[in-house]
C-alpha cells in the first residue's frame, strides 16, 4: 500500500506540475526546416510542384505506408470526405460507421449526401464489432468505415473478409493510427481508401490542421486529386484550363503545415517507440491494482496509443456505486495527482442531434432527399458497447494538449499516481462521495 499522502488531502502530488509535455513536441529540426523554407524567395506561387513540401510530404508518406498514392490535405474529415467521394460513394448510399468514435467519421459521409448507419463495438478493443456488421447491410449498403480509435487497429481481417462476400469498400479512418499495424500491415495499406488527420494533437502533426488521403487504385487517385481542388484536372507542367469536371472542393494543406510534418515525419517511429515501451508499462503495473484495467491489445495488433484508455470497475474494487460517478471520483483524484485523466466525449455519435432529428443541411436532408430509398434508425439504445465504453473508459495524456507519457520516469510517476488512489481508495471515496453512494459492497 502507498504510504505517501494523498494530493486530495493535503499531500504533494505523484506527478510534479509541467512533468507532462505538451503536443506537438517543437523541436530545432521543425524551428530550421520553417524557418528555410521562410527564406526562400518563391515559397509561394511559384515554388514548382516537385519541390512542394505537400508533394514531398505526400510521398514519404506513401513510401511509409507502402501504399502507391497519397494527397496532403488540409485535415482528416477532409481526407475521409474524399475517400467517400473518390470511391462513388454518394446520394442514397449507405456507409457503415462505428456508434463510438468522433463524429467527422459519419460527418464525412454526411459531405456526400450519403447515410451513416451505425453499428456497436467489440467489448475489448472498442473498435467496430464484425460480428454486427452484416445485420446492417442493405441493398444500399456501398462502403464500411472502421475506425482505428486511439490509435488501436480495428480487426481488420474480419471487417475485409466481410466486404469481399458482399461487394463493399472499406474506408479507414485511421485519424489517430499513424504506424499502427494489424498482423504486420500498417493501417492504410490494406483498405481501398483512408484518411489521417494531421491535426495538431495527431501523432504526425502539421502544428495546426492537415490531413493525408491514401489508395493503391488509380483511378480513385485520380478522383481524390480533382475533388482536392476545385474539381479541376491539374497536370504539372501544363497551363491550368480552369475548368471544372464536377463538384470539388479547396481542400489544399498549407506547405509551412506540411513542412511542419515532414520534420515530424522524421522521428515519428522513434516516438512510436517511446510512446509503446511507458504505455506497456503503465498497464503492466495497473494489472495489480483492483478496480482499473489497462488497455487490451490482441496479439495481432499494433496500437501507437495516440491515448491511453483505462477502465475503471467499481465492481471490481468491491465498490457499491455506478459505473459513471465511479469513474468521475476517480479521474478527479488522479487529477490532484497530476495524472491528466478525462474524457472527451459522452454519448454515442448516433445520439447526437444532428442524427436525431434527421437534418444535416435542411428540409430532413440526407435522409428525406428523393434519391435515398432506404429506412434507417438512430436509437441510442442499440449500442450497449458503446454506452459501456462511455460510462467506465477514462483517457491518460490528451488533455490541454498534452502528451501520452513517453519516458520511463514519466510513466513511472504516472504510476505511483494511481498505486496512491487505488492504495486509499476509501479515503478518496470519503473525500469525494461523503453522500455514502461509493462504501464498499458487502457479501
Amino acid at each position: 500500500m502507498s504510504t505517501s499522502r494523498l494530493a486530495l488531502a493535503g499531500g504533494r502530488p505523484a506527478v510534479p506540475p509541467g512533468a507532462f509535455g505538451r503536443r506537438p513536441v517543437v523541436t530545432g529540426r521543425e524551428r530550421r526546416s520553417i524557418n528555410a523554407f521562410l527564406n526562400r524567395p518563391d515559397f509561394g506561387v511559384g515554388l514548382a510542384a516537385s519541390a512542394r513540401p505537400s508533394n514531398l510530404l505526400a510521398g514519404q508518406w506513401a513510401d511509409y505506408l507502402g501504399v502507391k498514392h497519397c494527397l496532403a490535405v488540409n485535415s482528416g474529415t477532409a481526407a475521409l470526405h474524399m475517400c467517400i467521394a473518390a470511391l462513388d460513394i454518394g446520394p442514397g448510399d449507405e456507409v457503415i460507421v462505428p456508434a463510438l468514435t468522433f463524429w467527422a467519421s459519419a460527418a464525412a459521409v454526411l459531405h456526400h449526401n450519403a447515410i451513416p448507419v451505425f453499428v456497436d463495438v467489440e467489448p475489448r478493443t472498442f473498435g467496430m464489432d464484425p460480428a454486427k456488421i452484416e445485420a446492417s447491410i442493405t441493398p444500399f449498403t456501398k462502403a464500411i468505415m472502421p475506425v482505428h480509435l486511439h490509435g488501436m487497429p480495428a480487426e481488420m481481417g474480419k471487417i475485409l473478409k466481410i466486404a469481399r462476400k458482399h461487394g463493399l469498400k472499406v474506408i479507414s479512418d485511421a485519424c489517430q493510427a499513424h504506424g499502427s499495424q494489424y498482423k504486420g500491415r500498417k493501417i492504410g495499406a490494406i483498405e481501398d481508401a483512408a484518411g489521417f488527420s494531421m491535426e495538431v494533437s495527431k501523432p504526425l502533426s502539421s502544428g495546426s490542421e492537415g490531413g493525408l488521403f491514401v489508395t493503391n487504385n488509380d483511378l480513385t487517385f485520380e478522383r481524390a486529386k480533382m475533388l482536392r481542388q476545385f474539381g479541376e484536372r491539374i497536370i504539372p507542367g501544363r497551363k491550368r484550363e480552369y475548368n471544372a469536371f464536377g463538384v470539388g472542393w479547396n481542400y489544399r494543406i498549407s506547405e509551412f503545415g506540411a513542412v511542419f510534418g515532414l520534420a515530424q515525419l522524421e522521428r515519428l517511429d522513434t516516438t512510436t517507440r517511446k510512446r509503446r515501451r511507458c504505455c506497456d508499462m503503465i498497464s503492466s503495473g495497473l494489472k495489480q491494482l483492483k478496480g482499473v484495467k489497462p488497455p487490451f491489445t490482441p496479439a495481432d495488433r499494433d496500437p501507437v496509443y495516440f491515448n491511453y484508455v483505462v477502465e475503471f470497475s467499481p465492481a471490481d474494487a468491491g465498490v457499491d456505486m455506478e459505473a459513471r460517478p465511479f469513474r468521475e471520483c476517480m479521474e478527479k483524484a488522479l487529477r490532484s495527482e497530476g495524472v491528466p485523466m478525462g474524457t472527451w466525449q459522452n454519448i454515442p455519435v448516433p445520439a447526437q442531434a444532428v442524427f436525431l432529428k434527421k437534418n444535416a443541411y435542411g428540409k430532413g436532408c440526407p435522409w428525406k432527399c428523393q434519391h435515398y430509398r432506404g429506412s434507417v434508425s438512430y436509437r441510442p439504445e442499440d449500442y450497449p458497447e458503446t454506452l459501456r465504453f462511455l460510462e467506465s473508459h477514462s483517457y491518460l495524456g490528451p488533455f490541454g494538449g498534452k502528451i501520452v507519457p513517453e519516458t520511463r520516469e514519466l510513466a513511472e510517476r504516472c504510476l505511483e499516481g494511481f498505486h496512491k488512489v487505488f492504495d486509499n481508495l476509501d479515503r478518496v471515496l470519503a473525500l469525494l462521495n461523503p453522500a455514502q453512494k461509493g462504501k464498499r459492497a458487502t457479501a
